[in-house]
C-alpha cells in the first residue's frame, strides 16, 4: 500500500463491541496500557500529556487561555531571532498550534514561571506597489488577536514610512505595545535606539536579539502587564457561539448575514482592540443567539486594486481566527469552483467545524430542463470536489428569500456538539484495540508498527495521538479516522490523528 492508497478494512463487529462496551472494565485496560508506556523512551511532552490523561471526568480539563505575545515588524528586523531568544532555543522548530493561519506561527514559551503564547507575524513580503498597505494588514490582524504587542525596528536602520504606518495601528489598539530597538550589540549602540523615541511611543527597548543583550530586562517588563489568561481566547465559556460566513465574492454571504439579522439584530459591538468600525453581530437564529464574526475583515485600501486576492484570503484567515465555526456558502447556479475547495480547505487548516451552505437553491427548483441538468451536475461535483468534506453538513437556502434558513441552526450546533466531542480514553483504546484485531496494519518489510496506547489529546477540533512502535501508513490513520465517523459521528468536524513513534529502552 503506497501513501496514497486507501486501507479499505472491511466487514467488521466494532461498533456493536463499542455498544456492548464495559466502560469500568475498559479504562482499567487502558490505565494498564499508559503504565506499560513506561518501557519506551519518552520525551517531557509526552509525560505531559499522559499525566494530563487522568484529570477531568473524561481526561483533559480546559486550562485557560495562555497569554499572547505578538511579534511584529518589518522583514529582516530580527523577528524571528527574537523570538527564538525568547523560546531559549535557537532553532524553534515545533509543530504549529492548530488553528494558526499561515501567516502566523505560535510557539509556547515560559518566563519566571509565567506561560504565554509567542506569535511570530511572519509573511510580511511586501509587494513594491503596496507596502505600506501590506504590513499594515498583516498588523491589523497580528494586533487584534493578542494581548501585548512587541514592535520590533533595526535601531541600525531606524524607522521608516513602513515602521510609522504600523504605529498609527498599534496608537488605536489600546493595547500595551512595547518598542524593541533591535541589534543594539554594546552600549556604543545605544544612542541609536534613543532616536526611535520619536515614534510616540515611549521609551524604546534597546537589545540585541542574536547576543540575548537585554531580552531579560524586556521580558521582565512585559510579564507586568501581560494578563494571566487572554483577553482574547478562544476558548470562551458561554456567550454565544462565533459563526463566520464565508465564500468568494456574490456567492450571497451578505444577503445570509442580512437576513439572519433581519430586524432582529440584538446589538452590533465593537471588539476590544480592533482598530475598524464595528465588527461583530449578535443575530438571533433559531431562538438563540449567535455571535456572527465579521467576514468583512480588513478592507482593501482603494489604492491597491491588484491586491483583491490577498485581502480575500487576510479576510478569510482573520475571521476563521476569531469563529468556532465556518459556513461555506456555495452557489448552486455555478460550478463549484477551484477558489470554493480553496476557503473550504482554509476552514480545514483552521481546525474549525464546517457547515455547507447550498445558495440560490430556490433557481434549481423549476422544472425546466436546464435546472435538471444542472442539479444533476451539481450531485456529480459534490461527489468529486467536495468528497474529502464529505462529513460536513449540508444545507440548500435561499438567502435572498430566507427560505430553509432555519435549517441552518441544527446544522450549527450538530457540527459545533461534534467540535466538542471527547471520547474517553478507555473507550478509545477499545476501540484500537478491535480495530487492530479485525483489521492489522500491513506488514512493511517484515515488520508491522503496533499501536502501544492512543488518547484524545484535545477538543476542538477533536485530536488524537498513538503511541505506536513505527510509522502507520497515511491510508491506515485515514481508515482510522473514517472508523471513528462511523461509530461517534463527528458530523461537520475536522478529526485530527497524530502519532508518536516511540522505541523500547534499551536497560
Amino acid at each position: 500500500m503506497s501513501a496514497d492508497d486507501e486501507y479499505e478494512g472491511g466487514d467488521d463487529k466494532i461498533a456493536e463491541a463499542m455498544a456492548d462496551l464495559d466502560e469500568e472494565l475498559a479504562e482499567a485496560r487502558a490505565e494498564t496500557l499508559r503504565a506499560s508506556l513506561s518501557d519506551y523512551e519518552l520525551d517531557d511532552e509526552d509525560a505531559e500529556l499522559l499525566s494530563d490523561i487522568t484529570l477531568g471526568e473524561h481526561g483533559v480539563e480546559y486550562s485557560p487561555a495562555l497569554p499572547v505575545v505578538a511579534i511584529v515588524g518589518r522583514p529582516n528586523v530580527g523577528k524571528s531571532a527574537l523570538v527564538n531568544r525568547i523560546l531559549g532555543r535557537r532553532e524553534a522548530v515545533v509543530e504549529d498550534t492548530p488553528g494558526v493561519t499561515r501567516d502566523r506561527v505560535t510557539y509556547k514559551a515560559e518566563w519566571m514561571d509565567r506561560r504565554f503564547t509567542v506569535v511570530d507575524t511572519g509573511g510580511w513580503e511586501p509587494d513594491a506597489r503596496g507596502i505600506d498597505a501590506s504590513v499594515a494588514a498583516q498588523a491589523e490582524i497580528a494586533i487584534e488577536l493578542c494581548d501585548v504587542v512587541v514592535f520590533v525596528v533595526d535601531a541600525m536602520v531606524g524607522a521608516t514610512s513602513t515602521d510609522e504606518h504600523v504605529v498609527r495601528l498599534l496608537r488605536r489598539s489600546g493595547k500595551p505595545v512595547f518598542l524593541v530597538a533591535n541589534k543594539i550589540d554594546d552600549a556604543r549602540h545605544e544612542p541609536e535606539a534613543a532616536a526611535l523615541w520619536s515614534l510616540g511611543l515611549g521609551e524604546p527597548y534597546p537589545v540585541s536579539a542574536i547576543h540575548g543583550r537585554g531580552v531579560a530586562d524586556l521580558l521582565d517588563e512585559i510579564m507586568k502587564v501581560l494578563p494571566t489568561v487572554s483577553a482574547v481566547a478562544k476558548q470562551e465559556i458561554g456567550g454565544p457561539r462565533r459563526v463566520a460566513i464565508l465564500g468568494r465574492p456574490n456567492v450571497g454571504k451578505s444577503s445570509l448575514l442580512n437576513k439572519a439579522a433581519g430586524q432582529e439584530r440584538v446589538v452590533v459591538d465593537d471588539l476590544a482592540g480592533t482598530t475598524r468600525d464595528p465588527v461583530d453581530e449578535i443575530v438571533d437564529l433559531g431562538g438563540r443567539l449567535w455571535r456572527f464574526v465579521d467576514t468583512a475583515g480588513i478592507r482593501r485600501r482603494v489604492h491597491l486594486q491588484q491586491g483583491a486576492d490577498f485581502y480575500a484570503s487576510l479576510r478569510t484567515s482573520a475571521a476563521l481566527e476569531k469563529a468556532e465555526v465556518a459556513v461555506v456558502v456555495l452557489d448552486v447556479s455555478e460550478s463549484i469552483s477551484e477558489q470554493d475547495v480553496r476557503i473550504i480547505d482554509l476552514v480545514l487548516e483552521s481546525g474549525r467545524a464546517l457547515v455547507l451552505a447550498f445558495n440560490k437553491w430556490d433557481r434549481l427548483n423549476d422544472d425546466d430542463l436546464a435546472n435538471a441538468d444542472r442539479r444533476r451536475y451539481l450531485e456529480r461535483e459534490i461527489e468529486q470536489d467536495l468528497a474529502h468534506v464529505a462529513w460536513a453538513p449540508r444545507v440548500n437556502i435561499s438567502a435572498r428569500t430566507g427560505r430553509h434558513l432555519e435549517k441552518l441552526v441544527p446544522a450549527l450546533e450538530t457540527a459545533l456538539d461534534s467540535w466538542d466531542t471527547r471520547i474517553p480514553t478507555g473507550k478509545f483504546n477499545a476501540f484500537l484495540a478491535e480495530l487492530v484485531a479485525e483489521h492489522p496494519h500491513p506488514l512493511r518489510g517484515g515488520k508491522q508498527p503496533r499501536i502501544l496506547f492512543g488518547t484524545q489529546a484535545s477538543t476542538r477540533p477533536p485530536t488524537f495521538v498513538l503511541f505506536t512502535t513505527g510509522f502507520l501508513d497515511p491510508g491506515y490513520r485515514r481508515f482510522i479516522q473514517r472508523r471513528l465517523r462511523e461509530i461517534w459521528g463527528f458530523e461537520g468536524s475536522p478529526i485530527v490523528v497524530n502519532m508518536r513513534v516511540r522505541e523500547k529502552r534499551t536497560r
